[in-house]
């Protein structure tokens, strides 16, 4: 397999341009508003995870904002650092272009957490806490990360995670006419199942070790050293005894032990000689932040 080349930072930085957060936290508040247009598509897709019927991008996405909102009320604001969150979405959307999945938009969020984890929303938002990115060293180890929840984003494992919990079975159609009320208490409730699946308790082990196999391909096809993921994993592993566990990896993702020997036994398939770390260029962005200094 060839390698894709590294996608320099100049070059994602138009498409980065257009995402700005400004405009996605004004389509975030919106989804609080039934008559909204945002409101009127999440309304109705309690109908469309209910069923077989599959959903469209739209009604992902929506559905996906609506759970990265609820998930920064629980977690934390995003980190005010532009220079950092810029960082972060240029090395996740390098990876998410070598994706299975990467023909969609990707936003890449850091959030103002000490609690160590990364977790993904339908529709292609990623979040990555400020503790989890504190224990990482170099670039290649944050594209793992990064790399291995758009990996949940491509297989749609949250949307086949809600469907399976059965949370909106027997659930009668939500319309924006009727969000009020007991229909729409029972929406929010829905809602609170999900984030409470996706955040709290976490996927099936299944899915996280599909998820986990994606980062390698993925950062292996980007460029990027693919054995930093598993060191990532030993870095936690060390952790494990004084880090808080609640809403965490180690909370939400299966036994780290268990994770590293598979991915170990899987390395050899895919050499990385030659492969990119680019610790200077992670510490240039990342250090100051950690400092709360601001890169010029």
């Amino acid at each position: 397999m060839n390698k894709l080349r590294l996608l320099p930072l100049v070059a994602l930085s138009c498409l980065i341009a257009a995402q700005a957060h400004a405009g996605w936290q004004d389509k975030l508040n919106n989804l609080m508003n039934p008559e909204s247009k945002e409101g009127k598509i999440l309304s109705g897709a309690t109908q469309v995870l209910s069923s077989s019927q599959e959903m469209t991008y739209q009604t992902e996405c929506t559905v996906g904002e609506s759970l990265a909102l609820d998930s920064m009320q629980r977690f934390g604001q995003p980190v005010q650092n532009e220079a950092l969150q810029k960082y972060v979405n240029l090395v996740g959307n390098a990876v998410a272009r070598n994706s299975r999945r990467s023909t969609i938009p990707y936003r890449f969020v850091v959030l103002d957490s000490p609690v160590q984890n990364a977790f993904a929303a339908p529709g292609g938002i990623v979040f990555i806490s400020r503790g989890l990115l504190d224990v990482l060293d170099n670039e290649a180890e944050l594209a793992g990360v990064l790399a291995h929840e758009v990996g949940h984003v491509a297989e749609k494992h949250a949307l086949k995670s809600i469907r399976r919990a059965q949370f909106l079975q027997g659930a009668s159609a939500i319309t924006a006419a009727t969000m009020k009320g007991s229909k729409g208490q029972q929406f929010e409730s829905m809602v609170g199942d999900m984030q409470s699946t996706l955040f709290d308790k976490g996927l099936d082990q299944g899915m996280e070790y599909e998820a986990d196999q994606a980062a390698l391909e993925t950062t292996f096809r980007t460029g990027y050293d693919p054995a930093a993921f598993v060191s990532v994993l030993q870095k936690l592993k060390k952790q494990e005894a004084t880090a808080a566990k609640s809403g965490s990896w180690f909370s939400t993702h299966p036994p780290l032990d268990e994770r590293i020997a598979r991915l170990s036994a899987r390395l050899d398939k895919y050499p990385s000689a030659g492969s990119a770390k680019l610790p200077a260029r992670f510490a240039k962005y990342v250090k100051p932040a950690r400092s709360g200094k601001s890169v010029k």
